[in-house]
């Protein structure tokens, strides 16, 4: 189902919508927890469509590839060993940017068009126009977008919008040999993943949950978890947008270009009322040419 990208909102864009019309049904990815294994077949094939260089991996003493998301790696599969009801349990999530209905990072980006959320859900970073400040990396509750040191551009994962674009899955969800991973409309995905947790808990797992915050509106990364304790996953609970981030977008921002343009009329209103201002020396000399 290849998909159209008309932007739907974009960074420090004051009236946020640019087309008013969704053109087309927003895309989701889908993810079971409890079948991924960790092979990490999602991370070579994320680095390779996306021609990511090299990151050297870390030893944390598990089997996860690096600490944290990498400005040259975007999709990390997080292993987490837990204790539950004295029973012990390897828990895996595959980490990456969630593409949230409502953006942290793209209400907290102040270059113009830098961040843009496409009518498919998709948020991307528009790298031309990236000034690579971070402050969509403080926007953002799943802290995700990276710095690239070597770039001086923000960086995270696209959803592989280039291939979705032309009817492609992502190249993670391709690569995937369980199944583990899914693609299509948030509709059909969300479907999919409420069937698969009224499974787990038919088999005994009563705290089964397909995770979809609607803090931030509901993301376009679905993902099922064997346990309702998503901080187990190190995933957020309640994720959500802070206000001051809201703040500075939806009131500061627009009084500051109302001030400006008052400090605008207000100095033409002064020269038309008062004229130009004349030095002192300028009066002095005008006093005495006037007295001879």
């Amino acid at each position: 189902m290849a998909q159209t990208l008309e932007i739907k909102r974009s960074s420090a864009s004051m009236w946020g919508s640019h087309t008013g019309i969704r053109t087309s049904p927003t895309v989701a990815k889908y993810i079971d927890t409890t079948t991924c294994i960790g092979c990490k077949a999602c991370e070579a094939a994320c680095q390779e469509w996306n021609d990511l260089r090299r990151v050297p991996h870390q030893q944390i003493g598990t089997y996860q590839t690096l600490p944290e998301l990498h400005a040259d790696f975007w999709n990390l599969i997080r292993f987490k060993e837990q204790e539950v009801n004295g029973d012990f349990n390897w828990l895996m999530r595959k980490d990456q940017c969630m593409h949230c209905a409502d953006p942290g990072c793209l209400a907290a980006c102040p270059a113009p068009g830098a961040i843009v959320q496409y009518e498919n859900g998709i948020v991307d970073v528009n790298q031309d126009k990236c000034i690579g400040c971070g402050y969509c990396a403080t926007g953002c509750p799943f802290d995700v977008p990276k710095f690239h040191a070597k770039g001086g551009k923000m960086a995270k994962c696209t959803l592989c919008v280039d291939r979705v674009e032309v009817g492609l899955e992502p190249a993670c969800i391709k690569a995937c040999p369980t199944g583990c991973l899914n693609f299509g409309t948030k509709e059909d995905m969300v479907a999919l993943g409420n069937t698969r947790v009224k499974a787990l808990q038919a088999n005994g797992f009563k705290d089964a949950v397909l995770y979809d915050p609607q803090g931030v509106g509901g993301t376009s990364v679905v993902t099922v978890l064997k346990y309702d304790k998503p901080e187990w996953y190190k995933l957020p609970a309640d994720p959500h947008v802070g206000l001051l981030v809201r703040a500075w977008k939806n009131v500061l921002r627009p009084l500051g270009v109302v001030a400006a343009a008052a400090a605008v009329i207000g100095t033409f209103a002064h020269f038309a009322t008062y004229g130009p201002k004349v030095p002192p020396e300028d009066r002095d000399d005008a006093s005495s040419g006037s007295g001879r």
